[in-house]
């Protein structure tokens, strides 16, 4: 039986971010994906110009009417990404709170963005939108380190620090949270960064104390030397799909999601090098993900990263 995706991202005509890193690679792994754009831009914000145009809420409404007229609003996750407005993120809220009335096995994927380094790059106001009301119907969230300080009130510093957040964000809703970066120390040394798992199984039997048990994880992620746009967006369409493959595997999932994402990057990096020169930084055109050539790796990864798991 098909697997229906609803995705509501941003769209650029050149290069891949939001709906086109998420929707050909969920494609090749056998999602059927609609897809809603948030934004219209003719490239992403990393070029010196861009043009295009932003979907409003009531806009993102007449979209979402239109599918439930015709009745094909059927969908077995939901995936989100960037947005720097309160009324838009209060309606994708409202549809996802609907979709999950018709099908309540249905899965919303969310990528709550709102910074990174210490410092917000959205609007103040999404921050308690986010908090209040995405997150508590949400499933699975990924996070950065500062976007999971920033939801919970708690600071990382250690990775019982790590897991303690991960629970409170559980605590909120999500049954499972992945920290895509974070600033512990590797103990694989500083050309590494950790990232963190957990999934709270509701599934799972009770333990003697009452509580239930929840799967943990830690991987170690090698460092690039440079700035990609629509990473995050690639991360979340392809744990939604591992997850999907692997529901009480979260090992698996991440092994199987980083791995894509270091097959997609070292591509990129090689050719942005290669068109650069010798000596010479690539430029946003030379970064945009290599999707297409990546398609054998999006669909059957070799594992490169391995996760470790944690108590």
């Amino acid at each position: 039986m098909e697997c229906r995706v609803l995705s509501i991202q941003s769209h650029v005509v050149r290069g891949y971010v939001g709906n086109k890193s998420a929707s050909f690679p969920l494609q090749v792994l056998g999602f059927e994906v609609d897809s809603i754009n948030s934004v219209q831009f003719s490239n992403h914000t990393g070029y010196s110009h861009w043009k295009g145009q932003v979907l409003t809420a009531d806009e993102l409404h007449v979209l979402y009417e239109g599918i439930k007229l015709n009745n094909v609003h059927h969908y077995d996750y939901v995936l989100t990404g960037y947005t720097r407005d309160t009324s838009f993120l209060e309606m994708v809220v409202d549809i996802v709170q609907e979709l999950k009335r018709a099908n309540p096995n249905l899965v919303y994927v969310c990528d709550p963005v709102l910074g990174d380094h210490g410092s917000m790059y959205v609007p103040q106001n999404l921050y308690p939108v986010y908090k209040n009301k995405v997150v508590p119907v949400a499933d699975i969230i990924t996070p950065n380190q500062f976007e999971a300080e920033l939801l919970t009130g708690k600071n990382i510093s250690t990775e019982k620090d790590a897991v303690e957040v991960m629970d409170l964000l559980h605590a909120m809703g999500p049954d499972t949270v992945v920290i895509t970066s974070s600033d512990l120390p590797s103990r694989l040394g500083d050309r590494f960064l950790v990232s963190l798992g957990s999934h709270f199984d509701m599934n799972s039997i009770f333990r003697p104390d009452g509580s239930r048990t929840t799967q943990r994880v830690r991987i170690e992620v090698p460092k690039v030397d440079a700035v990609f746009v629509g990473t995050g967006d690639l991360f979340a369409a392809m744990l939604l799909a591992w997850t999907h493959h692997y529901p009480n595997d979260l090992k698996t999932a991440c092994e199987k999601t980083f791995s894509v994402m270091h097959h997609v990057i070292q591509r990129t990096i090689s050719y942005a090098h290669e068109l650069a020169g010798p000596g010479r930084r690539p430029s946003p055109p030379q970064l945009e993900l290599r999707m297409v050539q990546s398609k054998a790796d999006i669909e059957d990864p070799a594992i490169v990263t391995e996760a470790t798991v944690i108590s």
